[in-house]
């Protein structure tokens, strides 16, 4: 990427795909993973967000592929990939970019605000399933591909959601 850079992310969930734009130009394109629920935006809903975001973290550094995660810390754990979701939860690994909404009574404010609702892009040990709504909200990515989209962004890039 430039060294003046304004990339950005855009998320497209029909196509459950992941665009990695850099001034105007894709570079880089994902397969994904949205919410299994749906768009929306409410707390508790388990739904993606649509709208205009912002990376106002990222969390993983370094970590090893399969990490495994939990309240944004590394467990020391490496999840198993390839099997049927031994660990009845939407497991968090090797990178977590954590989202921000910007956008008011869209994805920012009481009862609606994707920081509080702990949007992030993550890897995950269900890579089976990229391709297709599978996620608890999040937008679920390969391990390997998170680490690239991780290492391409930084914490300010816009991030939007968007249903078409």
């Amino acid at each position: 990427m430039s060294k003046n850079k304004k990339s950005s992310v855009l998320i497209n969930i029909s196509k459950q795909r992941l665009k990695l734009i850099d001034n105007d130009v894709i570079i880089q394109e994902y397969s994904i993973s949205t919410s299994r629920f749906g768009i929306g935006n409410k707390a508790g809903s388990c739904k993606t967000p649509l709208g205009l975001h912002k990376i106002c973290e990222k969390i993983g550094k370094d970590a090893p592929l399969g990490a495994i995660f939990k309240a944004r810390k590394n467990t020391g754990e490496i999840a198993e990939f390839e099997v049927e979701n031994p660990y009845n939860d939407d497991l968090i690994t090797t990178r977590i970019i954590r989202l921000t909404g910007l956008q008011d009574g869209v994805n920012k404010g009481e009862g609606i605000d994707s920081s509080k609702r702990y949007i992030w892009i993550h890897g995950t040990a269900e890579e089976k399933k990229i391709g297709k709504p599978a996620s608890h909200g999040c937008i679920r990515m390969k391990n390997e591909d998170i680490i690239e989209l991780f290492d391409n962004v930084r914490v300010g890039t816009e991030v939007v959601i968007v249903k078409k």
